[in-house]
């Protein structure tokens, strides 16, 4: 069986700033998180969550978006070190969200110093957006990552993939598939049509009309802070669409406990039989514990509860 471990929002801690490296949307970010976020995402618990990844040893970490805030310089260099306890770039995978892009930057000051975790196999650190999709092989998996963040004005955080990149992603699914890989697609926004027109993926409907052509096995999402599962019809039955809560909310927020996803993949006779089991901080913050299962079927049309 291979494992691996998806988390996602960890929101690090914001540094202070000069007045001068707040003109414009970042202000408005910059007080909503002294004012309150603070409270929401706490270092402590992204720490206990982080010491249970480790006992855990899954094969492989996913982190689908949002590690900084407004993207202050600062911000990008602490993720870095950060990143560097989390794990190396060939057992971490990387996707940016939208905060990671909340404003444009500089690729060199901001995402490119995370550009190991983000490239495909084979390739240099990544230098720019062109680089997604990417692709990792691991095992029997395919990591295929996307790229929804783009800068937004302010009081939004939506997110757009684009029909390049969404048409390069159906061309690499197709190939993915008829190699016989287990294709995990991560995405920071929730690829549905359903969510809040200030939150949305504004080109939900494109990514899912491809999805409905070529298939996948599951997607991986984060942006909602809070762990939920929904589907998407494929070629051969329901895709799971699984989000999962911020790795450092504070226990008793609105979002709970802070959570991860420790995923399961093995081969089955008629297709890949995949296992997320949910996991929690616990009530000592030094580590998790169970926090309910879901089993999917590949092509099965709906999912079965343990």
């Amino acid at each position: 069986m291979f494992t691996l471990a998806h988390l996602s929002d960890p929101h690090l801690p914001m540094p202070q700033a000069r007045v001068v490296d707040l003109l414009g949307k970042r202000a408005t970010g910059y007080f909503n998180w002294w004012r309150n976020r603070v409270q929401l995402h706490r270092p402590e618990a992204l720490a206990g969550l982080v010491a249970d990844i480790r006992k855990q040893a899954p094969d492989h970490i996913v982190l689908t978006g949002d590690l900084v805030n407004v993207s202050l310089p600062d911000e990008f260099a602490r993720a870095s070190k950060w990143l560097t306890g989390l794990g190396t770039p060939d057992r971490v995978t990387i996707v940016p969200g939208n905060h990671d892009v909340y404003v444009a930057t500089q690729w060199r000051q901001s995402l490119g110093q995370w550009g190991a975790y983000i490239a495909g196999d084979g390739q240099p650190p990544a230098a720019d957006f062109n680089v997604f999709p990417t692709l990792r092989r691991r095992g029997p998996v395919a990591l295929v990552g996307l790229n929804s963040g783009l800068p937004k004005p302010p009081f939004f955080a939506t997110g757009t993939l684009g029909d390049a990149q969404i048409a390069a992603t159906g061309k690499l699914l197709e190939d993915l598939g008829r190699e016989g890989l287990c294709r995990v697609l991560m995405i920071h926004h929730p690829p549905l049509t359903t969510e809040s027109r200030f939150k949305r993926l504004t080109d939900a409907a494109a990514f899912q009309a491809m999805i409905r052509r070529v298939g996948c096995e599951i997607v991986l999402h984060g942006h909602n802070h809070r762990s939920e599962v929904s589907r998407i019809m494929g070629p051969q039955g329901a895709i799971p669409v699984v989000g999962v809560t911020s790795a450092s909310a504070a226990p008793g927020s609105k979002y709970g406990r802070a959570r991860y996803h420790l995923i399961g993949i093995e081969r089955e006779t008629a297709g890949w039989r995949i296992a997320v089991d949910i996991r929690a901080l616990a009530a000592d913050g030094t580590g998790c514990e169970p926090d309910g299962r879901i089993v999917f079927n590949s092509g099965a049309p709906a999912a079965q509860a343990a």
